[in-house]
């Protein structure tokens, strides 16, 4: 059984396509934002990206939740493999990739509203960015399209796991 690990930097659709996921697929689905300390969520709001500290115990939290599901969908901007590696552990974990155009992400996160993460902290996430290698379980899926099609080709890539890039 797989849990499947939807990540990728802000304004890449991770809650909405995850969510979209866990409905197709009848799991449990969690979003990696309810698992951040109150402080982190400040630093954020405040325009200051987490360091490697700020996220080691949300990575770590994320990671119980994994390796308490047998089957789920969870959110993780998972940016560094570093970061991957402590949410896989010695778990059945898929991690799917969403990517697009720094352009197109700059461009959704300037219509949302009501979240803590600021758009300012695109370009800082955008430069830790570590894309999935060909090594990790997984698949890298461009998001610059229409959500329908973005969340049927995550399914596809889901259910062939041989797929690298759709």
């Amino acid at each position: 059984m797989t849990v499947i690990v939807v990540m990728g930097v802000s304004g890449s659709g991770k809650t909405t396509i995850g969510s979209i996921l866990a409905e197709a697929l009848g799991i449990e689905f969690a979003d990696a934002d309810d698992f951040h300390s109150h402080s982190n969520i400040a630093k954020m709001s405040e325009g200051h990206p987490l360091t490697d500290a700020d996220r080691a115990p949300w990575l770590a939290d994320i990671a119980t939740w994994i390796g308490e599901r047998r089957l789920g969908v969870v959110t993780s901007s998972a940016l560094k493999r570093a970061y991957r590696d402590v949410l896989r552990g010695d778990h059945d974990v898929w991690f799917l990739h969403l990517d697009a155009h720094p352009a197109v992400l700059a461009s959704r996160l300037s219509l949302r509203k009501g979240h803590f993460m600021p758009a300012s902290l695109l370009a800082s996430q955008v430069a830790t960015l570590e894309p999935l290698q060909a090594d990790e379980p997984g698949s890298r899926i461009d998001v610059a399209e229409e959500t329908r099609l973005v969340a049927l080709r995550s399914l596809n890539a889901f259910y062939q796991r041989d797929s690298r890039t759709v």
